[in-house]
């Protein structure tokens, strides 16, 4: 059992008497997780957080991704995310594994397959140079079945070219503010939508940046109500967390 919509159709199963007790109990029973001896891969994590595990590339083998890949593959996970990889740890996984690579963010997906495409998520950039971190977040959010919209480089240099595409922010249900430099752009973005505004602090700045600092503390000191801020060049956590707001139940399609 992988995921709540598994467990829901086995529950399914035993009511309408199709299955029973003590074979839903068997499948239940099945090993939360699997210890690789160089990773424990947490297969229940789709049950706990509706989302399976997220494999972090940097700093692990071509060897070791594959092999939590594979795990994971042979208990049925699809679209597995594997971050921060590069093309070549990427290429030697894919010997192995089925496997889809995006290199703008440096991001990898797992046995690939067919996702869905719900509610609405705009992922925008101060500048091109902040694209790297957005496509992470808009990656993300994608392989989480969100539908996204891209608005990039939109940054408040040039601030008509924001102005200019105020429908689709108004009409989406969580907007990802991206940019370096001053990071003003999740406060103007702030003040501009009703949903929630989640600001991501890139690293792209001259010295006084000082590798991303100053956007973060400019977004956490935004006075646009509504905005909270994830660490920086955090593009995966940014997308996750739109994608949770996404999808909560009760917001109008």
């Amino acid at each position: 059992m992988d995921n709540r919509h598994d467990i829901l159709q086995l529950l399914r199963q035993v009511a309408a008497g199709s299955a029973t007790p003590e074979q839903a109990l068997a499948q239940l029973k099945r090993a939360p997780f699997e210890d690789l001896g160089y990773a424990k891969v947490d297969l229940h994590r789709g049950v706990r957080q509706g989302a399976a595990e997220v494999i972090y590339g940097a700093g692990k083998t071509p060897e070791q991704i594959a092999g939590i890949a594979a795990a994971m593959g042979e208990r049925g996970c699809r679209n597995i995310l594997i971050t921060r990889v590069g093309q070549e740890t990427a290429d030697l996984a894919a010997r192995t594994i089925p496997l889809d690579y995006y290199p703008v963010p440096g991001l990898a997906v797992a046995f690939p397959g067919k996702r869905e495409s719900l509610g609405h998520i705009v992922v925008a950039t101060g500048g091109t140079s902040d694209m790297p971190v957005a496509e992470e977040a808009a990656l993300t959010a994608e392989l989480l079945g969100n539908r996204v919209t891209r608005l990039y480089d939109v940054g408040v240099a040039g601030l008509h070219r924001l102005l200019a595409n105020l429908e689709p922010l108004i009409n989406a249900r969580c907007v990802v503010a991206v940019a370096g430099m001053e990071g003003a752009l999740a406060s103007v973005v702030g003040g501009l939508v009703d949903c929630p505004v989640i600001a991501v602090p890139t690293s792209v700045g001259y010295g006084a940046s000082f590798g991303g600092l100053s956007a973060l503390l400019a977004m956490l000191n935004s006075c646009a109500s509504g905005c909270s801020v994830v660490n920086i060049d955090n593009g995966f956590g940014a997308g996750y967390l739109a994608s949770m707001i996404n999808q909560m139940e009760g917001l109008p399609e």
